[in-house]
């Protein structure tokens, strides 16, 4: 069997560690299940435990498994992914092709959407939902849950038990995060840093730097975790993993926001990832870091906003202001690693969240200028134009003004 890479999974797939995951989805294992350090070990796993059954046949997985294809393509998006079985003269026997559309979604060749039921109540912008919000006199959390039931066909109770399981990973991604320490994989030398950054936060005099360096704590611990291939939750993406567990585990450990709360919160950040996906892009090889970092801080301004009890016009404006001042933001990680900018980027990110809803919350809305669907436009042309070399190919910005070594 043979996997070819191509686009940005060519160009960064090394510090991505896209060759690890390929081969423990070959060998069965699910994302959210995978043991953490699997990826780094497989390599190392004895040739036994590296087989893939496809009837009668055993194939090894090896490294060369995987192979690093064209960054610049024809296929039909950035992140493509094609898998050819091969007989003994190289042949090729059958092939599939596979596309990451960004945040863990993946579509193929001949892909469909899955047949699933209407929303009940359908928006396409921020100022579609706040009209549907008017008209039903619903919460946003609970518009957003009621489509859910419509769409999935699934039960409250069931959806709400997800979520609380979503919220315990991303809870259980800090966690891991704060209490590992030591070298992260590859070449960069990075080293964790949440640790520390959390025992020396609590020694600083002032109390908003105390709060302030715990939030950037707990963004590192999960980016941490991300960049050495443990189980994190795409809040939109990998790359930006630390920005809502940082803020949702601030939320129930320092701001006293109960679990009732954060669980609207959440749902209601569920709205601002669906128009900045449906109307631009969560993917940084399609539209840069501002559709990753950029979109995790509005949905974690939302999320706190709405768990605050404001009203919609205020949670619309803090999504607004943190999206806002992320656009034009490249992706472009030194040596294809999730470490360099991208940890400390994360810790920004939720930083800028919490400031995005102090100012929603104090200003008067009323002279609030900016609407959330003008940000997104605006983030979908920025993208369009802005250069390959930034959309996560590592030939570009920091990623060759960095020195490796």
């Amino acid at each position: 069997i043979r996997v070819r890479l191509f686009g940005s999974l060519s160009a960064t797939g090394v510090g991505h560690g896209t060759t690890g995951a390929v081969l423990a989805g070959l060998l069965g294992h699910r994302p959210a299940t995978c043991p953490p350090g699997l990826l780094e070990s497989l390599p190392a796993l004895p040739e036994g435990e590296r087989i893939l059954r496809i009837g009668p046949a055993a194939l090894v997985l090896a490294e060369g498994t995987v192979r690093r294809d064209a960054v610049q393509h024809a296929y039909p998006f950035s992140n493509t992914l094609v898998m050819e079985l091969l007989d003994a003269h190289d042949t090729v026997l059958c092939e599939r092709e596979y596309h990451s559309v960004g945040g863990g979604f993946i579509q193929w060749k001949g892909w469909q959407p899955e047949e699933r039921g209407r929303p009940a109540h359908p928006y396409r912008s921020m100022a579609q939902l706040r009209a549907r919000l008017v008209e039903t006199g619903l919460t946003i959390h609970e518009l957003i849950l009621e489509n859910e039931m419509a769409v999935t066909g699934m039960g409250r109770a069931v959806i709400l038990d997800r979520l609380a399981a979503i919220i315990e990973l991303m809870e259980a991604s800090v966690r891991r995060g704060i209490e590992d320490g030591g070298p992260l994989p590859g070449t960069l030398g990075v080293h964790r840093k949440a640790r520390v950054l959390l025992m020396r936060a609590q020694r600083l005099p002032n109390e908003v730097d105390v709060f302030l360096g715990r939030l950037n704590a707990y963004a590192f611990a999960a980016a941490e975790e991300n960049a050495a291939g443990g189980v994190i939750v795409t809040a939109p993406t990998c790359g930006a993993a630390g920005v809502m567990p940082a803020l949702l585990y601030a939320m129930r450990h320092d701001l006293a926001i109960g679990d009732r709360a954060v669980r609207e919160g959440v749902l209601a950040s569920a709205a601002v990832g669906f128009l900045a996906k449906h109307n631009a892009g969560i993917a940084g090889a399609e539209v840069g870091c501002q559709g990753e970092v950029g979109v995790a801080s509005a949905m974690a301004a939302a999320m706190l906003a709405h768990a605050r009890g404001n009203p919609v016009h205020v949670v619309e404006n803090a999504a607004e202001i943190a999206l806002e001042h992320h656009l034009g933001l490249t992706c472009d990680p030194v040596g294809g690693y999730v470490q360099i900018p991208c940890i400390e980027r994360n810790a920004v990110g939720a930083v800028k969240a919490y400031n995005a809803c102090l100012l929603a919350t104090c200003e008067d809305p009323r002279h609030h200028r900016v609407t959330l669907d003008s940000v997104i436009a605006a983030m979908a042309e920025i993208g369009r134009d802005m250069n390959a070399k930034f959309k996560e190919t590592s030939s570009g910005g920091l990623a060759v003004s960095v020195v490796e070594c």
